[in-house]
């Protein structure tokens, strides 16, 4: 599939060398246009509906953030492209699937691509379709310490685990479990199971997702209504599911 791409980048040079970058190596790229600073991408951006943006983190009169806080409901993919690494965490948390440090590796833009156009793949491959998941066990026991003993609770009935700090919450259907361990903990102990971690702060049971949404990372609706964000850095792990 083609994807269509703008960059947003006020270095006319910065702007050249991606343009040819991508020409060269990226065949499955149509750059459809190139904005120089924040008010031009947001409108490019509200005019193209892109699939992918290359954005530049520092840019006259605001940074990449603040283009993206002015898109609160968007539903491209966004790659960060910038000379300053200390953006990196920042890029995480707005859900960037890719980060490109200048001057730009031909291999990683090429990788950027790709990881992209997978993801875009999938999503409509998922479009319109009864979700089956491609479940692996979902029958088991797992022991919640608790201060006077433990807790054995049946893996299905578990909806999805959410971080909080050294703890974990465990959400089941009628009730949410506090344990004194960590979500990373969680997640190896349900690796047998059909949970996905969908983004740093939740691990999720697949066969309780009734819905997906794109926008952003993405987010998951779980069968008791609730909604949770997914990041882009999870989303490719997470949509193999089905």
């Amino acid at each position: 599939m083609k994807l269509n791409a703008i960059i947003v980048e006020d270095e006319a040079n910065s702007r050249e060398i991606l343009r040819n970058y991508l020409a060269k190596y990226c065949d499955d790229v149509n750059l459809v246009g190139e904005a120089a600073s924040i008010k031009e991408g947001v409108k490019l951006i509200g005019e193209s509906s892109p699939d992918l943006v290359f954005l530049d983190v520092e840019m006259p009169f605001g940074n990449a953030f603040d283009l993206l806080d002015q898109l609160p409901d968007r539903t491209f993919e966004t790659v960060f492209v910038t000379a300053y690494n200390q953006y990196a965490v920042d890029a995480l948390n707005s859900h960037a699937a890719y980060y490109l440090m200048k001057p730009i590796n031909i291999d990683e833009l090429v990788k950027a691509v790709e990881y992209v156009t997978e993801i875009r793949q999938k999503e409509d491959a998922l479009e319109d379709r009864v979700l089956k998941p491609r479940l692996k066990s979902v029958e088991g026991k797992i022991t919640l310490p608790q201060q006077d003993g433990f807790q054995v609770l049946n893996v299905k009935d578990i909806l999805y685990c959410k971080a909080d700090d050294n703890y974990t919450e465990i959400y089941l259907e009628d009730k949410k479990i506090l344990v004194s361990k960590t979500l990373k903990y969680f997640e190896g102990a349900l690796a047998a199971f059909a949970f996905a971690r969908i983004h740093k702060s939740f691990l999720v049971n697949v066969n309780e997702v009734v819905k997906y949404r794109k926008g952003k990372g993405g987010s998951v609706v779980i069968s008791n209504g609730k909604e949770l964000l997914v990041s882009a850095s999870k989303k490719k792990e997470f949509l193999a599911y089905f």
